[in-house]
């Protein structure tokens, strides 16, 4: 078959989104710095920055000070070339944070509804609208939102599925109604929330450079997220990793048959009661040696690992993962003590033997997922130059 060259505009645009995504990784760079990134000569560097300057896509950015010689001229990104909204949708809550197309937070917004009524749509444009008004822009003007959420949109209906606690957003196509809310302009994507988690592992959390892991989020809620060969599995429905329902009966525990009922907080509260631990601060036990009740706290860790084990098993059994990540309240609070619990338990239960490491990541791990999904989308829309 005919071997054909790229043409001059194809070159073109290759070098330019190399150049964004140099100045976007590395900060602000001078034209030299930038040479020695991606590869180009002086005159096909100074060429391109001109272009790109011309374009609005970069900005000069002051100069790099300290060095011998005339001071040199840094070069940046325009950060104003688009802004994007990243959601953390609870209940109860909304966690929300506006970027621009740097990945510099330029506003933050929580909404916290003063009735005891469920959110809704609505809810989510004003405080969306609310968030991107403190930066003088109209939601119409941000390029993508991406809501996190506890459940999982079922590609083929659009409806919200695994997700009871969420009433007010059951019966209809949530991207459609979100379309409708936030405008026709907006790109609108909603994922699980624990999805979004294992994003964010993977960029700066344990994760890094694994292609094959598990993310267990013990804690608010009970979650799973399967990324294999570096890619998130969402299954047919949405619904992969949504182990809460997972069968999981235990021996000797009253009305535990899925692996919500064994691993909620309510459970492991339960649990650390059983044991005579004191169990209104479960980061506190978890997380720290309570002295005389040292036995019994050595107990309880057991007794969860256990639980932790059965629930990962199957998942485990499935996917042969690399690591297995502990994350949620629960999950990070337990720390090493309880991943090397887990560790032994799992290993009388399956015959892959992961890594099992608590998570690295702080913060909202929600929203920090959302907003790097949400600067993925608009980047590769922005950044595809078209001259």
């Amino acid at each position: 078959m005919e071997q054909r060259a790229g043409s001059p505009q194809l070159l073109r645009r290759i070098n330019d989104r190399a150049a964004l995504l140099a100045l976007l990784d590395c900060g602000p760079l001078t034209r030299l710095e930038l040479e020695s990134q991606i590869g180009l000569s002086k005159p096909a560097t100074a060429d391109l920055l001109l272009r790109l300057e011309e374009s609005g896509h970069v900005q000069r950015a002051g100069f790099r000070e300290g060095g011998k010689g005339p001071r040199a001229q840094l070069w940046a990104v325009n950060g104003a070339l688009a802004h994007v909204a990243a959601v953390d949708l609870t209940p109860r809550l909304l966690d929300i944070a506006v970027s621009d197309i740097r990945g510099e937070i330029v506003a933050e917004y929580r909404y916290r509804p003063d009735a005891e009524a469920d959110l809704g749509v609505e809810d989510l444009r004003r405080a969306v609208s609310a968030a991107a008004g403190e930066v003088g822009l109209g939601v119409e003007q941000l390029h993508t939102v991406v809501v996190g959420l506890p459940g999982s949109v079922d590609k083929r209906t659009g409806h919200l599925r695994f997700a009871p606690h969420l009433p007010a957003w059951q019966g209809f196509d949530v991207l459609d109604r979100l379309s409708g809310a936030l405008g026709t302009s907006v790109e609108v994507a909603v994922e699980n929330d624990v999805n979004l988690v294992a994003l964010d592992e993977m960029a700066v959390g344990r994760a890094v450079g694994v292609e094959d892991f598990v993310l267990l989020w013990i804690g608010r809620g009970i979650g799973a997220a399967v990324v294999s060969e570096g890619r998130l599995l969402r299954g047919a429905s949405g619904g992969a990793g949504e182990i809460d329902w997972m069968p999981c009966p235990q021996p000797g525990v009253t009305g535990a048959h899925r692996v919500g009922d064994v691993l909620g907080t309510r459970a492991v509260t339960a649990l650390a009661r059983e044991y005579g631990l004191a169990a209104d601060d479960l980061d506190k036990l978890l997380a720290q040696d309570p002295g005389p009740d040292r036995d019994a706290r050595a107990a309880f860790l057991r007794e969860l690992a256990r639980r932790v084990a059965l629930a990962v098993a199957g998942v485990v059994s499935v996917v042969d993962p690399e690591l297995v990540v502990l994350t949620g309240d629960v999950g990070r609070a337990g720390g090493s003590a309880l991943c090397d619990l887990v560790t032994e338990e799992l290993g009388q239960l399956v015959l892959p033997r992961p890594a099992i490491l608590p998570s690295l990541v702080t913060g909202n791990p929600i929203r920090s997922g959302a907003l790097r999904l949400a600067l993925a989308g608009a980047r590769d829309e922005v950044f595809a130059i078209s001259s």
